[in-house]
């Protein structure tokens, strides 16, 4: 019988190329994402739902469990960015980013835990970034938001094993072509005032041609190597550039 994984954020990026890796692989996938798109995915219908999702809602994440059932694995992925000096971002963004990137993944775990807990099997894989592996500048609030689901996440791991689930950290590095800048709530540039402008363009200009970068592919594999690991293993590197930074670390 084929195991059900869920993850969310499933509209582009890290999120939708892990969707059809464990769908080229016979699972049953349920996308989730803000607006579901089915033509996101092509032919997949036969093990693929499409469900809505909000992860800073309550009354959407309480939907999404009673519309999903059982589930074996649980991937947080769902993000958005936020780039810029910190002196220049407003609170509300840093609150944003909170509720989505940590508080949400927290509040997912949190609605699942109950069903695998009862059936003493499952796993739950929270996606975070290298910005945990290493001090990258001017992503100070983000880089905060993803200290914390690594944190939250080695702690739960230990919480869970004693009913036998367990829990995974991925840490991707950086995609040039993923829609980060995209997910980003306000333009980097209006986040750069002018007198951060002569230590940004150094910066900007090696976002712009990174010496080493992570494929959608690495992500995708690297969350099926957690969901299959059954070792103490908590920590897994995707990327080339994250497996740099972790064997730096």
């Amino acid at each position: 019988m084929s195991k059900t994984i869920l993850i969310t954020g499933t509209s582009s990026g890290y999120g939708k190329a892990t969707a059809l890796h464990f769908l080229s692989r016979g699972w049953n996938v349920i996308a989730t994402m803000r607006r579901p798109d089915p033509a996101l995915f092509g032919q997949h219908a036969e093990r693929l739902r499409l469900l809505p999702l909000d992860v800073t809602s309550e009354d959407s994440i309480a939907a999404l469990v009673e519309a999903a059932g059982p589930v074996d694995i649980v991937v947080n992925n769902a993000g958005i960015g936020g780039v810029g000096a910190f002196e220049a971002m407003p609170m509300s963004l840093i609150r944003q980013l909170f509720e989505t990137n940590s508080i949400g993944a927290m509040a997912m775990c949190r609605a699942f835990i109950p069903q695998m807990r009862e059936r003493g099997a499952g796993a739950i894989v929270n996606v975070t970034s290298t910005v945990a592996l290493g001090a990258f500048p001017l992503a100070a609030a983000y880089s905060a938001t993803k200290h914390a689901v690594e944190g939250f996440t080695a702690s739960l791991a230990h919480e869970l094993a004693y009913f036998g689930v367990r829990v995974k950290l991925v840490e991707p590095g950086y995609a040039p072509t993923t829609r980060f800048g995209a997910n980003a709530i306000i333009p980097v540039t209006d986040l750069l005032p002018g007198r951060y402008a002569d230590f940004a363009q150094p910066i900007l200009a090696a976002f712009a041609a990174p010496a080493l970068t992570t494929r959608e592919s690495d992500v995708a594999e690297a969350v099926w190597n957690a969901v299959h690991d059954r070792t103490d293993q908590l920590r897994f590197p995707a990327g080339a550039d994250a497996v740099a930074l972790a064997e730096r670390r």
